[in-house]
C-alpha cells in the first residue's frame, strides 16, 4: 500500500464550522453506525469509549442509534438511553470526547416493525400499521428469525411513544451530549409513520401528509421542550429502501417534512441523499439541491461520499456539513487521511460490524502506526 503524503486541497470540508454557536473543527461528520458493542444491558462501556475518542478528529460525531426505550429495540446489544446505567455509561464517553474538543450529538432511535417478538418476551413489535418487512431475516437474540407482522400503535399509545422520546433527550442532556438527533430514518418508527407505504392509518396519524408527519412534529416538539432548538437535529432517508421502504409519494413526503421542520430553527437537517444503502427506485432520487430549497437551516449529506463529492458538495453550496460512515469503520484516523492525502485502510468486512468485541472495531490502525 502507498502512503502518498501530499497534502490535499479541501479546502471547505476541511474547514472550521460554526454550527449555530458549537464550533467545529472542520465539516466532516461521523455518522451514526450501529456498533452493537453495548451488551445485552444496552449499557455503553469503556471499549465504545475507545472507539469513539479514536475518531475525535472528526468535527462532529453522532453517536450510534440508541433506543430510548425496551419497547423500541430492535438490534442485539445496541445501546439505550432509557435507565439510569445506561445514562451513567454513556458519560465517560462524552465527557472522553470533551477532552479533545469534540462535540457529539446522541441519535435517538425506535426500531418499530424493525424488530421481533423476541426482543419483546413474545409480544409483536409495534408499528404505524399492521404491514410486516419484505425481507428475509433479522438477527434477534434467538439468532436469525423472519420478520413478523407488527402490531399497530394504538391512538391512545401514540403519546407515550413520544414521551419516551423526550425522556431520552432528558437522560442525554444529563449524561454530557451536545445535542440530539431524532432518527426518522432507514425504516424505523417514525419513518414507518411518515411514509404511505408502511402508514395505513385512517386516526390522526394517517392519510394525508400532513397527518403522517403529525408524529415526528410531535416528537420534534417533545424533545425541544429539553433542548434549544439548535441543539436538535433530524434525519430523513428520502430515497432508501432499507428496512423495505419507498413510497410513490416520496418526493410530496419528504419535501413537506424539510418544509415543516425548516420553522423550528433547528441545529441541522441529515438527509441520506446518496444511494449507495439501496435505492428503491420510484422515481428520480432527491437531491440536496431540493432540500436546501425548503430548508433554511444547515444541511447535511450522508452516504457513499468520497473527499473529492464531499467537497464538491460544500464548495457548491449544496450541503455544509458531510457525514461519513463506512469510511469511519476502518479509518479512526479519517481527517487526517483526508488532510494529508494518505489512502485509507481497506473497508471493513461486513462480518465484524456487529461482531463482540475489539475486532474489527478498535484495532484499525492508525497511518502512523503503519
Amino acid at each position: 500500500m502507498t502512503t502518498a503524503t501530499t497534502t490535499t486541497t479541501l479546502p471547505h470540508l476541511l474547514s472550521s464550522y460554526d454550527l449555530h454557536g458549537l464550533p467545529l473543527r472542520n465539516r466532516v461528520v461521523m455518522a451514526p453506525l450501529t456498533r452493537a458493542r453495548a451488551g445485552g444491558e444496552r449499557v455503553p462501556n469503556a471499549l465504545m469509549r475507545e472507539y469513539y475518542a479514536q475518531r475525535a478528529s472528526a468535527g462532529l460525531i453522532i453517536a450510534e442509534a440508541t433506543v430510548v426505550s425496551e419497547q423500541g429495540c430492535g438490534w442485539v446489544d445496541s445501546p439505550g438511553i432509557y435507565n439510569d446505567a445506561q445514562e451513567a455509561g454513556w458519560k465517560p464517553i462524552v465527557d472522553g470526547l470533551h477532552v479533545f474538543g469534540t462535540p457529539i450529538f446522541l441519535q435517538l432511535w425506535h426500531c418499530g416493525r424493525a424488530s421481533h417478538s423476541s426482543f419483546h418476551g413474545g409480544a409483536p413489535a409495534v408499528s404505524a400499521s399492521a404491514v410486516k418487512i419484505n425481507g428475509d431475516t433479522l438477527h434477534t437474540p434467538e439468532g436469525k428469525q423472519p420478520y413478523e407482522t407488527p402490531r399497530a400503535l394504538e391512538t391512545e399509545e401514540v403519546m407515550a411513544v413520544v414521551e419516551d422520546y423526550r425522556r431520552a433527550a432528558e437522560r442525554a442532556k444529563a449524561a454530557g451530549f451536545d445535542g440530539v438527533e431524532i432518527h426518522a430514518a432507514n425504516g424505523y418508527l417514525i419513518d414507518q409513520f411518515l411514509q404511505s407505504k408502511t402508514n395505513q392509518r385512517t386516526d390522526q396519524y394517517g392519510g394525508s401528509v400532513e397527518n403522517r408527519f403529525r408524529f415526528l412534529r410531535e416528537i420534534t416538539e417533545a424533545v425541544l421542550t429539553v433542548w434549544p432548538a439548535d441543539r436538535v437535529g433530524v434525519r430523513l432517508s428520502p430515497n432508501g429502501n432499507f428496512n423495505d421502504m419507498g413510497s410513490p409519494d416520496f418526493r410530496e413526503t419528504f419535501t413537506y417534512a424539510a418544509s415543516e421542520l425548516n420553522a423550528y430553527g433547528l441545529s441541522y437537517l441529515h438527509v441520506v441523499d446518496g444511494l449507495a444503502f439501496g435505492f428503491h427506485e420510484l422515481g428520480e432520487p432527491m437531491t440536496l439541491p431540493e432540500f436546501r430549497a425548503v430548508f433554511s437551516g444547515p444541511l447535511m449529506g450522508n452516504c457513499g461520499y468520497t473527499q473529492e463529492t464531499a467537497e464538491a458538495a460544500i464548495a457548491g453550496g449544496d450541503a455544509d456539513l458531510i457525514a461519513f460512515g463506512r469510511p469511519f469503520l476502518s479509518n479512526p484516523d479519517l481527517v487526517e487521511r483526508f488532510t494529508n492525502g494518505w489512502e485509507l485502510n481497506p473497508p471493513a468486512d461486513v462480518t465484524v460490524w456487529s461482531a463482540p468485541g475489539p475486532e474489527g472495531y478498535t484495532d484499525f490502525p492508525f497511518h502512523s502506526a503503519k
